[in-house]
């Protein structure tokens, strides 16, 4: 959510309020949130871990509650948000306090 949001902004694809959201929103979740990358900046190399995906741990309520705002805009944008919750969403390869960055399992064919 976050990702296609901004992509959206760095178009200038968003309204005045939508950016203004964005941009209040980023800067709690910058202060108030570890990004993996930060931590391990191969997380998200497409090589290392193809569709690398962040999940919210169930007991991060207080950071999945900022995030309908998002999937509003999103939605505004004609932009699908469903939310999914999986006890397994694949091999986990960043985990903290509040979320695991996992790499999907194949399945099979």
């Amino acid at each position: 959510m976050f990702a296609l949001t901004n992509g959206l902004a760095h178009r200038g694809q968003l309204t005045a309020e939508q950016e203004q959201f964005r941009r209040s929103n980023n800067d709690w979740f910058d202060a108030n949130f570890t990004n993996p990358a930060d931590i391990d900046p191969t997380v998200y190399d497409h090589e290392l871990n193809p569709g690398a995906t962040a999940w919210f741990k169930v007991s991060a309520q207080h950071l999945i509650e900022r995030v309908d705002g998002y999937r509003q805009i999103l939605t505004a944008h004609g932009i699908e948000c469903v939310e999914t919750r999986s006890p397994d969403p694949g091999r986990v390869i960043y985990e903290d306090d509040h979320q695991v960055v996992v790499v999907a399992t194949p399945r099979p064919r």
